[in-house]
């Protein structure tokens, strides 16, 4: 049986070097040409200790989030304050992850939807090997087995 949708990462070493020049790049003047990421600078709830993670930038009619499997979204259960740099500009915001397993497969598939296989892949980090649109149960699923999470950020009240 083949598999629709499945979680797909770069290699370590790329996706390191990767997050060590968009580190430097999106606060930069140049950060205003890469606008399809943005660097999440927080504090760690547990830690104390400040992250900084590039991740991709989304949008929707309810404004801007991110979609990960990584641990660190964890630090935005309840909310929590987020220094967000988008197109060369920071501005403090709040995070909020979002678990809700209909919630989070929704988000994905629209998004999935909106940016077609191709983009989906590159900017979500997904494969299609079926070559087709997963429904919204097969999204679910991998949303729950790879531990999908949507941080969504908001203006800081």
């Amino acid at each position: 049986m083949t598999t629709v949708v499945e979680w797909h990462q770069p290699p370590a070493p790329l996706v390191k070097t990767l997050n060590v020049v968009l580190r430097r790049v999106l606060p930069s003047p140049l950060g205003r040409r890469v606008g399809e990421f943005m660097l999440l600078a927080f504090t760690g709830r547990r830690t104390g200790r400040r992250y900084r993670f590039p991740v991709t930038a989304h949008r929707d009619a309810d404004g801007l989030f991110a979609l990960t499997p990584a641990k660190w979204k964890a630090n935005f259960r309840g909310g929590a304050d987020v220094d967000v740099t988008l197109a060369g500009r920071t501005t403090p915001m709040r995070g909020v992850l979002i678990e809700d397993e209909a919630v989070v497969a929704r988000t994905y598939l629209d998004r999935i939807t909106e940016l077609g296989l191709r983009r989906a892949g590159r900017e979500i980090g997904l494969k299609f090997p079926a070559g087709r649109l997963p429904t919204p149960a097969e999204v679910t699923e991998l949303a729950r087995r790879e531990h999908f999470g949507v941080v969504r950020l908001s203006g800081k009240t």
